[in-house]
This record gives C-alpha cells, structure tokens and sequence, in this order.
C-alpha cells in the first residue's frame, strides 16, 4: 500500500466482512487492525484483503489485544 486510496479499498472491503465493527489502515506502517465484538473469521478478513489487491497475515495470538 502507498497512499490513501490503497487504505480505502483495504478499508471498504474488511469493513464488509462479518463480525467487523472497526477497521483502521495505514499504508506508511502497512498495517490493518480490526476490531470486533466477537471473534472475526481471519480467513475471511484476509480474503477481503487480497480481494483488495493486497496481502495480509494474521498477527500470533499472543500479540492480539482483547
């Protein structure tokens, strides 16, 4: 990702994944942090990602924040 638009497109098609309450995007850090109620389904929100022309990998368990 280089700009804003490439946060946008991450930002549009994550936010329509299932059990996503909050996305947040930054191309200069070329990160992606959601934010739910529950659980979301990781495999779906890195399909979203890639639908989006980008790549994702989930962050381990021990680094994720409740």
């Amino acid at each position: 990702m280089t700009c804003g638009h490439c946060e946008a497109s991450v930002r549009e098609e994550v936010s329509a994944v299932v059990g996503v309450d909050t996305v947040e995007v930054s191309a200069a850090a070329g990160t992606l942090t959601v934010t739910s109620t529950d659980e979301p389904d990781h495999v779906r929100v890195i399909a979203a990602v890639h639908e989006a022309g980008y790549t994702a990998e989930p962050q381990p368990a021990d680094s994720r924040t409740a």
